[in-house]
């Protein structure tokens, strides 16, 4: 059998990007960034790496870990959580009260945050899915009332943390803050729920195309509805953290952003912002990347405003990256997987009238 000139049975190259994927790049970056911070920082005469400077990149990345986890499952199924912020808050002045400095009182405390954000997440969820509330209307709205609230009953701190608790915020296994072993215990939990379980199969469906999945089978509304609920809960998790370290309730922290830093980490990671694709393993290491560059920014004391201009450029240099690559991928997708020329196009009739052609092959290639 001929094959044409310009026909190959040899398979397109593959980009970098496919080879890798995202999870891979991001990984990647993240060395990179951890080379090029320690060289900037060395060149001032410091040191990246003390174990100050080590413990406070990881407890940085507990933090922000926690939330982006979350929001990493809400993507994924193609909404949003711009309440997370606010929820945190909520959470530390609800376990705070809850405590009130009894060691005894600390499981009460706990259940009792992570229950309220529970509910929270729940209505957010039954909001965006029975009402068909747009995802940002409806958590933004959530998170205002949260707010609201806030501010009318707690002007300072409220409640006491007892020092049985505060070991959450800061006790060590050698230079690893137990916050951040219990942000990757449940991080691995996410990953294994995502990859091994129906209900993390049907999250990445519902965020691919909701339609497509319903026609499927999959009930829409049970991945988006835990998907929220989720958020809420590890948001709650994020305010029981800062809790800890504060020894006391605070309803102010909803203005430091945590819910669009979350965001941030979630596209670094390579999830796509539309639903479908992407996964926690990717999101880690871009809470890694913020931390990083956070950590670098305080030990070169670098201006508040200038550290913004450079963590915005970094994501959509990121986000440019990706999509180019999933371009580039599309692009080179081979057509005809065998390797053979495209079937050639029927040739126009003659002059004066058509001519008669052969009949169609049967099914399975006899005349």
């Amino acid at each position: 059998m001929t094959r044409s000139p310009g026909s190959s049975s040899l398979p397109a190259p593959r980009s970098l990007y496919s080879r890798v994927g995202t999870t891979g790049l991001v990984y990647a970056a993240l060395v990179v960034i951890l080379a090029v911070s320690a060289v900037l920082v060395s060149a001032q005469g410091a040191n990246l790496f003390t174990p100050a400077n080590t413990v406070d990149l990881l407890t940085r990345s507990s933090l922000l870990g926690f939330l982006a986890i979350g929001m990493t499952l809400v993507i994924l199924c193609r909404s949003l959580d711009l309440s997370v912020g606010y929820v945190a808050a909520l959470s530390t002045v609800v376990a705070a009260t809850v405590m009130a400095g009894d060691p005894g009182r600390v499981a009460l405390g706990v259940g009792a945050a992570l229950g309220v954000c529970a509910l929270i997440g729940l209505a957010n969820g039954l909001v965006v899915t029975k009402l068909r509330v747009n995802p940002f209307i409806a958590t933004l709205g959530m998170g205002l009332i949260i707010k609201g609230y806030l501010d009318t009953n707690f002007q300072g701190p409220a409640g006491d943390i007892p020092a049985a608790f505060q070991v959450f915020g800061y006790a060590r296994i050698g230079l690893l803050p137990v916050s951040t072993v219990v942000m990757l215990a449940l991080a691995a939990a996410a990953i294994w729920a995502l990859v091994r379980t129906r209900l993390g199969h049907h999250m990445y469906a519902v965020g691919g195309d909701a339609e497509v999945a319903r026609l499927s089978g999959v009930r829409v509304v049970t991945p988006v509805v835990t998907a929220h609920v989720l958020c809420s809960v590890l948001a709650g998790v994020a305010g029981l953290l800062l809790a800890a370290r504060f020894g006391t309730g605070n309803a102010l922290v909803y203005g430091n952003g945590y819910e669009l830093e979350a965001i941030a980490a979630v596209v670094l990671g390579g999830t796509y912002l539309l639903g479908g694709r992407g996964g926690v393993a990717g999101t880690i290491a871009g809470v890694l990347i913020l931390a990083t560059l956070d950590t670098v920014f305080n030990v070169l004391a670098v201006a508040p405003f200038v550290k913004d201009v450079l963590r915005g450029t970094i994501v959509i240099a990121a986000v440019a990256l990706y999509a180019r690559g999933q371009l580039s991928r599309a692009a080179m997708r081979v057509r005809f997987p065998s390797g053979g020329a495209p079937p050639p196009e029927d040739s126009p009739d003659p002059p004066g009238g058509s001519a008669p052609r052969d009949p169609e092959p049967a099914v399975g290639g006899a005349r």
